[in-house]
This record gives C-alpha cells, structure tokens and sequence, in this order.
C-alpha cells in the first residue's frame, strides 16, 4: 500500500501551494475551498498544484499539521512554565480547547475519522504534529512541578491525557454530534475552570492547616 508520505511530493513550488491552500482551508473551509481557488491563490497551475498533492485531503491534513505545529509552537512560547500549576493549566486548557473547537480542528478530526480506511496515516500524522507534542510537554512540566513540590503524582502521561479529557467534557461532545455549531469564549473558560479545579483537587499539594 502506498503510504500518504510517497504520494506528496516536494519541489520548488511546495511552500507557495502549501502557504495558498492554507489561506483558503481557513477562509473557506475543507467542503468550501476549490481546487481552482487554492491554484488561483498559490499562484501555480493546476498541474502543478496536482503534481504535489493528488488528493484534496491530502493537501488538507498537510496544511493541517503545519498549522497545529505552529499551533503548538505559539501555546508553548506563550505559557510561563515556571508559573503556579493553576496557571499553567488555565492557559494550556484555552489553547488547547480553543483550538479543538475552532472550525479547523473540527475538520481535521472529522477527516481523520472519515479517511482512516483510506488514509491510515492521516491520523498518525496529524496526532505526532500536534497532540504529542503538546502531551510531551505537559509530561515534562509535571515532572518539573512535582519535583518543585507543587504537585502530586506519579504516572505523568495518564495525567497528561486526563487532562486533556477534562478539557473536552460538555463541549467536544456536543459540537462532534451536532447539538451546537460553535463555542463561546464563556463557555471555554467555564468548561476549562472546571477542568484544572478537578485536576488540581486530584492532583495538587495538600498544605497543612
């Protein structure tokens, strides 16, 4: 089977496609955005267009993981590491919710559903571009804060992933079945408040009275 890395190919041209399909998977959407478009705004044939990426999805999932590579690169640049556990979480929790949420995130995790047959890589990609990523950070933050003093536990990726589900209670659900379309900012501070006070109940140091 060929895999999804053998049917892209790079050239001179890769960056200017890549940088013209992300403006319109944006603006437009994944079901919105035209081949016709994304050449017109890359400025490149559709031969060419073609010629580096034979299958719009593809194209997707590769603007997909530069985007929740940069994604990533911003949230951590952004988060004081050294700040008190509370903090840390508050500010990873809006970004990751934020994102996930967002009509992107919505769309790639579809994809990946819907493409896994076909597409097995699809999913593998997207995960170690984004997800792992951030999981491994969230790993060596534990780390550093259990051994400042400022945290209990033992098994850090578990407390990683809970997390992460934590994150994701009330609103993933119902955005992924179609109860609601989109999310407030209120909603994501409700939903990840939630979160990291449950975490920190679980997780945090018990001071002595």
């Amino acid at each position: 089977m060929t895999s999804t890395a053998e049917m892209i190919r790079k050239g001179r041209k890769y960056d200017q496609v890549l940088d013209g399909a992300r403006r319109v998977f944006m603006a437009d959407g994944f079901e919105g955005a035209s081949v016709d478009e994304i050449a017109r705004v890359a400025a490149v044939s559709k031969a060419t267009l073609y010629s580096y990426f034979p299958d719009k999805r593809l194209l997707f999932m590769e603007v997909a993981s530069t985007e929740c590579q940069r994604q990533a690169r911003d949230a951590l640049d952004s988060i004081d590491m050294q700040a008190a556990p509370e903090e840390v979480l508050m500010q990873t929790g809006r970004h990751f919710l934020g994102f996930i949420t967002s009509q992107f995130g919505q769309q790639i995790f579809r994809i990946c559903v819907a493409e896994k047959e076909r597409f097995p890589e699809l999913g593998r990609q997207f995960y170690n571009s984004g997800p792992a990523v951030m999981r491994a950070e969230m790993v060596a933050y534990f780390e550093q804060a259990v051994a400042r003093g400022e945290l209990v536990m033992d098994d850090y990726p578990l407390a990683a992933d809970q997390f992460g589900e934590l994150c994701k209670a009330d609103i993933w659900p119902r955005l992924i079945f179609g109860m609601i379309q989109s999310v407030e900012p209120a909603e994501i501070e409700r939903v990840v408040t939630g979160a990291v006070t449950t975490f920190i109940a679980r997780y945090g140091v018990r001071r002595a009275p």
